[in-house]
């Protein structure tokens, strides 16, 4: 006669003293496989008299049961054990600070243009915008350019083929002049805006890309003399490049939309092989730099316009945001302000959080 009481206490102390799950599965095997002795125990029971399965039927079950559950008790046993072994082995300084996540960052351009408005918002300019596909008529012929006019040729100019509004041929706009033109027109006078924005032509080396950003600026009212555009253009560099040493020079130039028309350059030395602006280009060590382009409005824009040049007189001036930002915060090449390259825009973008403010404005210089 079996005893199942016996199997089944050897099966749990032989299941208890299992050394590894590997000898843990070995036992599995040897009391529940095919050839198991479990197994072959239940295998006896279609041979049986009804009576006898009736009485041993539910021993050789409960032996199964029992071995089972020995089984999967020592085995979640083990498998805690092991965990607890690896967890102690691989500790997680959770005082260690989290790995920094990326984020964007704002890029020079847009630094430079906030900067800009900040600035002339606090000389009592606004921001006026206009769209980036013109008609030429705004674009060159209200400018005082004629038909003959050189900036009109197609490698200077994007024209859309065969596209014409109103009689004028379209193409991407070449300057923000045409800003300027429109404000005259629905506006009237007195204006003093500043127009900042994208415009395009075809170029492209270190310093010249098919697309830049150009801020220009326009005053229109009475009594406007030269003197007022060179002490706009003193204050305005002064604060945006935060020098108080910022020295201009006023040459005699050509521009069509101005006369008398004059191009502004300003003092700079060398200094660990990078340009410093600051002081006078007459000065030991310093030369003078070609900045930007202005003068006082021609009259006959103005006519354009639909004012009277006799009783309104204004002056204009453009140049590069892009090339600002260069200046401002040391970078050699144009190109890579398009390149989307996420290295330079992580070294030389700002963040949303700790970015450059000229919040203290010029009241203190006005």
């Amino acid at each position: 006669m079996t005893d199942y009481s016996a199997l089944e206490n050897d099966a749990r102390t032989r299941i208890d003293g299992a050394a590894d799950l590997t000898a843990l599965e070995a036992l599995r095997v040897e009391f529940l496989g095919k050839q198991g002795s479990v197994s072959a125990l239940l295998k006896t029971l279609g041979a049986m008299s009804p009576d006898d399965r009736q009485v041993k039927g539910p021993q050789i079950q409960g032996l199964r049961q029992a071995v089972t559950d020995a089984l999967a008790t020592r085995k979640d046993a083990m498998e805690a054990a092991e965990l607890e072994t690896r967890l102690a082995a691989e500790t997680l300084d959770l005082s260690l600070p989290a790995p920094e996540t990326p984020r964007g960052s704002v890029h020079p351009v847009s630094q430079v243009l906030d900067e800009l408005a900040e600035i002339f918002a606090d000389l009592g300019f606004s921001v006026a915008t206009g769209p980036e596909i013109e008609n030429d008529w705004y674009n060159f012929t209200a400018l005082n350019m004629p038909e003959s006019h050189p900036a009109r040729a197609m490698h200077d100019t994007f024209y859309f083929p065969d596209a014409a509004e109103n009689g004028g041929r379209m193409l991407l706009r070449t300057h923000t002049s045409p800003v300027q033109v429109r404000t005259m027109m629905t506006e009237g006078a007195p204006v003093r805006i500043i127009a900042p924005g994208r415009v395009y032509r075809s170029d492209s080396d270190a310093t010249h890309t098919p697309m830049f950003h150009q801020v220009e600026g326009l005053v229109i009212d009475r009594d406007i003399h030269l003197g007022h555009l060179k002490w706009t253009l003193e204050t305005f560099l002064k604060a945006f490049f935060e020098r108080e040493d910022i020295v201009l020079r006023l040459r005699p130039s050509y521009f069509p939309f101005t006369e008398p028309s004059v191009e502004v350059d300003v003092g700079f030395a060398i200094e660990n092989g990078r340009r410093v602006l600051g002081g006078s280009g007459d000065a030991p060590g310093h030369r003078w730099m070609e900045l930007l382009g202005s003068g006082m409005v021609n009259r006959r824009v103005i006519e354009m316009c639909g004012l009277d040049p006799n009783e309104w007189q204004g002056f204009a001036f453009g140049i590069g945001v892009d090339r600002l930002a260069m200046l401002k915060y040391g970078m050699d090449d144009l190109r890579a302000f398009f390149d989307g390259d996420v290295r330079w825009l992580s070294h030389y973008g700002f963040s949303f959080l700790d970015q450059p403010t000229l919040s203290g404005g010029v009241g203190a210089r006005a």
